[in-house]
């Protein structure tokens, strides 16, 4: 290969490498919401749609924040007090809105059986926990303050 060659490879590694992190940063982080069929949602497996988890915090009557973290994690801190902030804002008092963590690290079957890729990995329940949307990364709080407003507003019949 001669040295215009080379170059060449590296400059379309380097694009490449900007397109993929790119691509990346722009879902990380992002509400993405699930299909309200009352089916199994196809991105968690859960047992008649409802999830549960043994030895875990009380989810809400309303909502819970369930966000996913190992120990080795140096965001989800930060993202267990946002969060945990958001619950107590939204929160009237009755543990409507709540915020539970759970530590994934010595219990690899949780993040087999919902599929969790990266860390945190958050997850917005509806008062019978079931699941209305997922948050891969560090959630963007505005994104999740808008989320859980919708959810928490009175239906309209």
């Amino acid at each position: 290969m001669t040295a215009v060659e080379i170059l060449l490879v590296l400059l379309g590694l380097v694009a490449l490498a900007t397109v993929l992190g790119l691509v990346w940063r722009a879902q990380t982080g992002r509400v993405k919401r699930t299909r309200q069929s009352g089916l199994k949602d196809s991105t968690a497996a859960v047992d008649d749609s409802r999830i549960t988890i043994d030895g875990a915090a009380p989810f809400g009557s309303r909502v819970t924040l369930l966000q996913f973290s190992t120990a080795t994690c140096s965001i989800c801190p930060t993202t267990r007090a946002q969060l945990s902030a958001l619950a107590a804002e939204l929160d009237d008092g009755t543990g409507a809105v709540v915020h539970v963590e759970v530590d994934v690290t010595s219990r690899p079957e949780i993040a087999n059986k919902f599929k969790l890729l990266q860390s945190p990995t958050t997850f917005i329940l509806d008062g019978d926990g079931v699941l209305h949307a997922r948050i891969g990364g560090a959630p963007k709080i505005n994104d999740v303050r808008a989320e859980l407003h919708r959810m928490l507003a009175p239906a309209l019949v």
